[in-house]
Parts: structure tokens; C-alpha cells; sequence
């Protein structure tokens, strides 16, 4: 059974949920304005990549649905629980239906709300089951947005300084990927949260701190693969086409043990491998001081290659007005991002300001001594834990020193 140290779903986690549907639809919303207009206008280029993001997105997010779908269906204990989820509730071949039709990652939105719901406002049984779901929905939206805002991020920020002008739809499309981009730094961590007691919890200013030391990393790498594709737009595919590969294969050295299946993890490893492109993600047990050195200095080190060739292959003309300052700000901003990032773990982390807490985790062996949330059903059958992010909190909180 879940232990009484760690908190069941509340009303906030509830809100999380809504909230989360909403920035999910408002972004699918935003991706059909940006291609109609595209469509509209007759700029077909654009409007191809911008499907092709969205369609590879939509594919990767449903792959990782379905497989957590039979993994579940075959834990034991798990048939018992079914009939209060909307997506598990189906029989498997339509639930397969669901998921090549790209409907899986929305009913599992709408399972996520309905049995919250349940929970908190008719103050039904199920609360370590609600948040089992609203686990797998977090990692979810992680998956999604790195597969399709940030890069959809980068090409409105390409198409904008290509045409040196910007239409509405896309500072839509560019609002509706940052907040995506946003909302899923906080729930992701929040998610990854709620597997430590109560009194570790973050609070708001450690919330807000975390997310800018987020967003101020993102946004410099983001941006220089913008500045590089307006330059050399044949080249940012060759330039990712490098980086991934070498990515995936420093996931696969790690020794990443998420999935259930071989396939399914080399599917992780190469989605690993494009959030890596974008920002730092731990996958790996053990001190991550030295693997999150290398990875920043490797980040920096290519953004730095990035700016240099857009500021040779520019048009001095056209980018006198903003060239200048870009080249300062950016890097200045990335260096900033990690200065806060330090100061996160130095002043606002949570255990910082509660001393007595030890992180879970914390001096002891890999994967000994860790307690995670499980399910439970109403009938007494046996526990399930979601084993997928309990790898992952044991992964980021192993020990706070090392981060």
C-alpha cells in the first residue's frame, strides 16, 4: 500500500489536470490556425514542416501511450482497476484503434480528469490510482513537448527573422509553445515531487526559481538553432542529424532501464536523445554533477560554433539593427540559466530551507532505500507502483549534491 508519508490527490492536483488539458488543446488549436494560414497563403514548405512536426510528435507520444498500455494491462492485479479508466476500459484491440488514430494521449487526458474528479470531489477510493495516472500523463506531456513545441519554437523563431516580419498566427503559435514549454517544467517536476514526503514538498519560490533557470537555458539554444537556420537552412538538419545519434548513444552508455521491452527502450533512448538537443534531462542513477558538466559545456560549446557561423553568413544589412545585442544577450543568458540553476540547488531547493529532510535517495546505494507511490484496488488486490516514474525520481534525486 502507499506509504502515509507521501500525500494523496488533491484539489491542486486536480487543477494541474485541467490545466494541463487546456494548454494541451489550446496548443493542438494554435497548430491548426498556424497551418491553415500557411495553407492559405500558399507557403507549402512551411506548412509541410510544421505538419511533419506535428504528425512525428503525435506518432511518438502514441508509441509510448500504447506500449505503458500493455505493460500495464499485464501487471497483476492491474484488471481490476480498468473500469475506472476511459482509455484501460477498452478492450485492447480498440484501445490499439485509439492509439493509430493519434486518440490515445487525449483519452488519456480525459481518464486523468474523470477519475480525478471522482476522487476529489466525490471523495471516492482511487487516489493512489489518480495519481499513477497524472504520473504517466506528466512524462507524457514531457515527450510531446520536446518532440513538437520546441521545435515548432525554432521554426517560428526561423520563419520570423527569415521574413523579417511576424503575423499574428505566429506569435500564437510562439506564446502557445512557450507555455507549453513552461506549464511542462512545472508539472513535470511537480510530479516528479510527489514521490518525497509531504514536508519536502516545493514551494512557490523554489517553483519559480526552477522554472527560470529552465526557461533561461532553453530559450539561448532554441534561438541559435533559429539564427543558424536562417543562414544555413540546408544545414540545421545535417547539424541535428550529427548531435542525435551521438546523444542517443550516450543514453544508450548509461545504461537507461525505463521501458519493458528492448524496443521500447531504444524508442526512449532516441526521444532522450532529442530532449538532450533541446535541454539537459537525467535518465541514470548515481551523481549527475559530471554527466550534467559535460553536457552543458558540450551544449555551450555548439551554441557557440552556431552564433559564430550565423554572425559570418549574416546579412550585415538586414541584422545590423539586432545582430549585436543577440550575440551578447544569448550567451549571457545561457550563462545566467546555469549561475541560477547553481543558485537553485545552492539557496531555493527545497530541502534547503526544511534541513532536517533527507532527500530520498540520499547516501544510499542505486535503487536501495527509495519508496514510491503504488496503486491499490478497491478489492484488496495486490499494489502496483508506476515504475516508470519512480525510475525517473530515483534518477533526478539521488542525490541532491550531485545536480
Amino acid at each position: 500500500m502507499a506509504s502515509p508519508r507521501f500525500s494523496k490527490y488533491s484539489w491542486l492536483d486536480f487543477l494541474f489536470s485541467v490545466v494541463g488539458v487546456c494548454t494541451y488543446l489550446f496548443d493542438v488549436g494554435s497548430d491548426i490556425w498556424v497551418g491553415t494560414e500557411f495553407y492559405s497563403r500558399g507557403e507549402f514548405f512551411w506548412f509541410g514542416v510544421l505538419v511533419g512536426l506535428m504528425v512525428l510528435s503525435s506518432v511518438v507520444v502514441q508509441m509510448f501511450s500504447w506500449f505503458w498500455f500493455k505493460y500495464d494491462r499485464d501487471l497483476e492485479g492491474f484488471d481490476s482497476l480498468i473500469d475506472r479508466n476511459v482509455l484501460f476500459g477498452f478492450c485492447g484491440k480498440l484501445s490499439l484503434i485509439l492509439h493509430v488514430f493519434q486518440l490515445g494521449f487525449f483519452c488519456r487526458h480525459v481518464s486523468v480528469i474523470w477519475h480525478g474528479f471522482r476522487v476529489w470531489w466525490r471523495r471516492e477510493a482511487g487516489s493512489e490510482y489518480a495519481v499513477y495516472l497524472t504520473h504517466d500523463l506528466s512524462m507524457l506531456r514531457l515527450i510531446e513537448t520536446f518532440c513538437e513545441s520546441a521545435p515548432q519554437l525554432t521554426l517560428m523563431t526561423h520563419i520570423t527573422l527569415h521574413t523579417d516580419s511576424a503575423r499574428t498566427v505566429q506569435y500564437v503559435s510562439v506564446v502557445a509553445s512557450i507555455t507549453s514549454i513552461a506549464w511542462m517544467v512545472v508539472d513535470y517536476h511537480r510530479s516528479l515531487r510527489s514521490f518525497l514526503p509531504d514536508k519536502a514538498k516545493q514551494g512557490w519560490s523554489s517553483a519559480f526559481v526552477y522554472f527560470l533557470w529552465n526557461l533561461l537555458l532553453i530559450a539561448p539554444r532554441v534561438a541559435a538553432v533559429a539564427l543558424f537556420s536562417t543562414v544555413l537552412p540546408l544545414f540545421v538538419a545535417a547539424h541535428f542529424l550529427l548531435i542525435w545519434p551521438v546523444l542517443v548513444f550516450w543514453a544508450w552508455r548509461q545504461q537507461t532501464d525505463f521501458m519493458d521491452s528492448a524496443g521500447g527502450e531504444w524508442l526512449y533512448r532516441a526521444t532522450v536523445g532529442l530532449i538532450w538537443y533541446f535541454s539537459w534531462f537525467n535518465v541514470a542513477e548515481g551523481g549527475t554533477r559530471k554527466r550534467s558538466i559535460i553536457y552543458h559545456t558540450f551544449v555551450a560549446t555548439d551554441g557557440g560554433i552556431l552564433l559564430v557561423t550565423w554572425w559570418f553568413y549574416r546579412d550585415p544589412v538586414l541584422t545590423q539593427a539586432y545582430a549585436p545585442v543577440l550575440l551578447a544577450i544569448l550567451p549571457l543568458t545561457y550563462l545566467m540559466g546555469l549561475l541560477l540553476k547553481t543558485l537553485y540547488y545552492c539557496c531555493f531547493h527545497p530541502t534547503k530551507w526544511r534541513p532536517h529532510v533527507q532527500e530520498v535517495g540520499a547516501e544510499l546505494p542505486d535503487g536501495q532505500g527509495v519508496s514510491f507511490r503504488t496503486i491499490s484496488s478497491p478489492t484488496g488486490a495486490p499494489c502496483v507502483r508506476n515504475k516508470r516514474m519512480a525510475c525517473h525520481a530515483t534518477c533526478f534525486y539521488f542525490k541532491v549534491e550531485a545536480l
